[in-house]
């Protein structure tokens, strides 16, 4: 793949005062690369020298072989496209109309366009999704449907490198996936490398294959998502405390480090709805035996529940079922999360039923499955889903006096 964009030791600032130092930028033909970072770290700052907006204080920013600032601005415009926080607001105005204003560098002083560039037009709206609202009025558009045309406005540029300012800012989750994935298929199909700015790290970690994590003046460090965002490391990025953001699923979990009330038997994705309802309700939570190769136990992990965990691939000990027998004694009610039951794991099922003699459970199994674990006359509650678990503890009498 040939080099399109590449800057060596840039210090980026304004009045020749560097914001962010040393910065090293070597974006390959094709390639997603993502700035993560808190507000004021200056991820814009950045993207604004990188698109030779801004003047660098240090070091030099080459597309292709070529300084950025020894390209006429007309050339520069077919080589790069730039989409920028700022609203574009104007009446009377429709998409098609913004979508062609892209073509500028083609066009000429007089700014006409032939057939050629009406095809380019139509086949960029195509390729946003946005060709349905080519002829509705732009200002009246919604906030995804915006970003769409101003993508496509870029694409019509032909550029070989689009860069974006958080482009998925103020969008709903679906419009979120949307834009994201059009700039990932047009990366991949149509070769074009993307440089963008975004806050939402679960979506740039799953899509872009290079990240540059920027905070207090510097890149603290890049490279792929998955060499570069470990446990703890994005929690540091943004200083955030009480939570933690799991690299494994994307996700941010938050701290539980209360004393257990409750104890959530579970497994293989069971317990995850489970605990993260408790702990809205206020609940602490212990849970296991939890195989370290379980999902569970990476989602326990990451808010801080009171866990008994145990390697993978073994059967659950009899160390462990004491040590979990011996929390429940301390907890007001155990929770059956509906976990498959399987070689390694039957230990669990001897905690629930040695449980059930003694404490309230409620069970997410079916009727006859709890037959077939429990056996009949056994006191318990059976949950059709993880929400009427809420609904129970809320009404029951027998909860009254924990609530």
């Amino acid at each position: 793949m040939s080099q399109v964009i590449h800057a060596s030791g840039l210090d980026v600032g304004y009045n020749r005062k560097p914001v962010i130092s040393g910065i090293e930028i070597n974006a390959l033909e094709g390639q997603v690369i993502c700035l993560i970072g808190p507000n004021g770290a200056g991820k814009s700052t950045i993207l604004r020298t990188l698109a030779g907006m801004l003047a660098p204080v240090t070091g030099t920013v080459y597309i292709g072989r070529d300084d950025i600032r020894s390209i006429k601005p007309n050339v520069l415009a077919k080589q790069m496209a730039v989409v920028l926080t700022e609203q574009l607001n104007v009446n009377m105005t429709t998409a098609y109309e913004i979508v062609s204003m892209g073509r500028f560098p083609y066009t000429g002083f007089f700014g006409r366009l032939n057939s050629d560039d009406h095809r380019i037009i139509r086949e960029c709206m195509q390729t946003v999704g946005a060709a349905e609202f080519a002829e509705r009025d732009f200002f009246h558009l919604s906030d995804g449907e915006k970003q769409k045309i101003l993508i496509a406005r870029a694409l019509a540029q032909e550029p070989q490198l689009i860069v974006l300012d958080e482009p998925t800012s103020h969008l709903d989750i679906k419009h979120k996936v949307e834009v994201i994935r059009i700039l990932n298929r047009l990366s991949t199909v149509n070769g074009v490398t993307v440089i963008l700015a975004m806050h939402d790290v679960d979506i740039a970690v799953k899509s872009c294959q290079f990240v540059l994590l920027v905070k207090d003046g510097r890149v603290v460090a890049q490279g792929r998502p998955e060499d570069v965002i470990s446990e703890g490391v994005i929690g540091d990025l943004y200083g955030i405390e009480g939570a933690s953001f799991n690299a494994l699923t994307g996700s941010l979990e938050i701290f539980n480090e209360k004393t257990p009330e409750a104890f959530v038997v579970s497994g293989t994705g069971s317990g995850i709805p489970v605990y993260r309802l408790l702990s809205r309700m206020g609940f602490g939570i212990a849970t296991g035996v939890l195989q370290k190769n379980d999902i569970d136990y990476h989602i326990a992990d990451s808010m801080k529940l009171t866990m008994i965990a145990g390697p993978g691939f073994e059967p659950v000990s009899n160390a462990d079922i004491s040590t979990a027998e011996a929390l429940i004694a301390k907890t007001a009610f155990v929770v059956d999360a509906g976990f498959p039951a399987g070689t390694y794991n039957r230990g669990n099922i001897d905690i629930l039923r040695s449980a059930a003699g003694v404490k309230t459970v409620f069970s997410l199994r079916p009727q006859e499955e709890i037959e077939r674990v429990y056996g009949k006359g056994i006191n318990l509650v059976g949950l059709s889903s993880v929400g009427q678990l809420q609904e129970q503890i809320i009404n029951r009498k027998s909860m009254e006096a924990l609530l």
